[in-house]
C-alpha cells in the first residue's frame, strides 16, 4: 500500500507518442512510477507545486494535434489553469482524466475507440466530479440531446471555441452548464417540434459503443478487448442494435454510424 501522505511534486511529463500529462510524482517511489508509466523516461527535475484547489486541471482530448495545440494555447492564457494531459482517443481520455484527477475534460465528439458521449458516461460513473465539455463541428440537434442525456455539462461548436471556451470552462468550474445560444435554440426547436428520431433512443449506450467500433473496422474480438466484454456479449449487443434499427448487414451499421456522426470520415 502506498503512503499518499508523503510530499507530492507535480511535473509536466511527456508520454511516448508526444502525449502530455501532469504527473503527481510520489517522491522516492520508483516502483509506483514504473507501474504507471512502464518503460518511459521520467524527468528528474521538480515542477511547480499545485497542492491547492486554486489551480484547476484541464484535460484536452482530440485526435488532431493542431486542434489540441489551439485549445492548449487558449487554456494556458489563464495562470490558474493547467493542462493536465492530452489524449488522442476516448479510451486515453478516460484513463488520463482518472490518473490526473482532472476538473474538466474537453473532448471532441468524434473520437476513435470511444466517442465523447461515452467518455462522459464513463467519467460520470467513475469520477463524477469531473465535468465534460464536448466540442463538435457537426450542427446536429440529436447530438445535443444525446449529450445532455449522457451527463455532458457543456457543449460547443469548434468554430465557437476561440470565443466561448474560457467562458464555458469558467461556468463548468462554477457548477453551471454552458451551451452556446445557437445550441439552446436547436434544443428548444427539437423539443417543440418533437422531431427526434425515436429509433436512436432505442439503442443503449453500450450498443452505440459497439456500433461505433464496428464502423471503425473492429472485429467482435477486438471490440471485446476495448470494452472489456466477452465476445458473446459483444455479439449480443451487435445483434440487438441491428434488430432495433431494422438492419441486416454490417454495411448498414457503418452507414448509420456515419450518418449519426459516431465516426468521422
Amino acid at each position: 500500500m502506498l503512503d499518499r501522505r508523503r510530499r507530492v511534486a507535480h511535473i509536466q511529463y511527456i508520454l511516448p507518442g508526444g502525449l502530455r500529462v501532469l504527473w503527481d510524482n510520489l517522491l522516492n517511489d520508483k516502483q509506483y512510477a514504473d507501474a504507471i508509466f512502464p518503460g518511459a523516461d521520467r524527468p528528474t527535475g521538480r515542477g511547480p507545486e499545485y497542492g491547492n484547489d486554486a489551480v484547476k486541471r484541464i484535460l484536452i482530448a482530440d485526435d488532431h494535434e493542431v486542434v489540441r495545440s489551439g485549445l492548449r494555447a487558449i487554456v494556458e492564457t489563464r495562470s490558474d489553469w493547467v493542462v493536465s494531459g492530452e489524449a488522442t482517443n476516448g479510451e486515453q481520455a478516460v484513463a488520463l482524466a482518472l490518473e490526473t484527477r482532472s476538473d474538466i475534460v474537453i473532448v471532441d465528439y468524434s473520437m476513435p475507440l470511444m466517442n465523447g458521449l461515452e467518455v462522459s458516461r464513463r467519467l460520470k460513473l467513475l469520477h463524477p466530479r469531473t465535468a465534460v465539455l464536448i466540442l463538435t463541428m457537426h450542427e446536429n440537434d440529436e447530438l445535443l440531446t444525446e449529450a445532455i442525456l449522457a451527463g455532458v455539462r457543456g457543449f460547443l461548436f469548434k468554430s465557437d471555441a476561440r470565443k466561448h471556451l474560457i467562458f464555458a470552462i469558467e461556468a463548468l468550474l462554477d457548477g453551471r452548464p454552458y451551451f452556446t445560444g445557437v445550441l439552446l435554440e436547436k434544443l428548444l426547436h427539437d423539443y417543440q417540434s418533437n422531431k427526434q428520431n425515436k429509433s436512436d433512443m432505442l439503442l443503449t449506450a453500450r450498443e452505440q459503443s459497439v456500433v461505433q467500433l464496428i464502423a471503425e473496422g473492429h472485429t467482435n474480438r477486438s471490440i471485446s478487448t476495448v470494452l472489456k466484454l466477452s465476445v458473446k456479449t459483444v455479439e449480443t449487443h451487435r445483434a440487438s442494435a441491428m434488430r432495433k434499427l431494422g438492419m441486416s448487414s454490417t454495411a448498414e451499421l457503418v452507414r448509420y454510424a456515419i450518418r449519426k456522426k459516431l465516426v468521422s470520415l
